[in-house]
């Protein structure tokens, strides 16, 4: 049975709209799905698609740092994991990073460090080294905590930054801001900071570590981080003088 010529017409219809209907769907599902994506594709002017995520992301790496020298006072801090040998990996396994003026009254006073994560009782801690020129010191601890990953990019200003820590005591605090400039080993951020979230990450929209919460800039609209070209100079094994490549 031969096909009349209005099936034959029909069925050459059909050819060839369908690849300009599958064509109108990939364009229409392809900026879907990036919006779907829990990350903003590398573009570091933007907030993450899903806050809550990287939220708790950064929370589980995060931990509460307490010195405590004495009876008669103790200091307190914010500390995060990082992928980076300390040299005590039998005992502390996890290695964290903080402030040094976090844990300087601690040094060289055996069990006067502890860390606690969110709501959960401290734990000792050991301080292993310290770089008090660029405000940075690495402890470690038995606790079991993913490392946070640390940015491939140098934030310019304009990008999006998240800090999270102990302010003023209370943990899990967590402030959004953006890189307002940057020198060369400090990034000058908009986020909210308070006395506590000092040694606490600061996290780029994809939840990488672009610099440490390091001091408030009194009388000025923004505060300051140390950068990861500062960790260079004593805590990372950097091949060059810094981090990020630079020009």
């Amino acid at each position: 049975m031969s096909e009349s010529p209005s099936t034959k017409f029909i069925a050459l219809v059909t050819i060839v709209a369908a690849p300009f209907a599958l064509g109108a769907f990939m364009l229409a599902w392809s900026p879907a799905q990036q919006f779907s994506n829990t990350d903003p594709a590398r573009d570091g002017y933007v907030a993450p698609r899903s806050v809550s995520e990287l939220i708790d992301k950064t929370q589980a790496s995060t931990v509460t740092v307490i010195c405590e020298p004495s009876k008669k006072g103790y200091g307190q801090g914010t500390g995060w994991a990082i992928e980076l040998a300390n040299g005590v990996e039998e005992e502390f396994p996890t290695t964290l990073i903080t402030n040094h003026h976090v844990i300087e009254d601690c040094i060289g006073v055996d069990g006067s460090v502890t860390v606690a994560l969110l709501f959960e009782d401290p734990v000792k801690a050991q301080i292993v080294k310290w770089d008090k020129e660029n405000d940075l010191a690495v402890l470690a601890t038995d606790l079991d905590i993913p490392p946070l990953a640390l940015s491939e990019y140098e934030p310019w200003p304009g990008y999006w930054t998240m800090a999270l820590g102990s302010a003023d005591g209370y943990q899990g605090s967590v402030a959004f801001g953006t890189v307002l400039n940057a020198t060369t080993n400090e990034l000058l951020l908009t986020n909210n900071i308070s006395k506590g979230n000092s040694g606490g990450p600061v996290v780029d929209n994809e939840g990488n570590v672009v610099g440490v919460v390091t001091f408030l800039a009194k009388d000025q609209q923004y505060n300051v981080a140390m950068s990861l070209n500062a960790f260079c100079a004593k805590i990372l094994p950097c091949e060059e003088d810094y981090y990020w490549e630079r020009d």
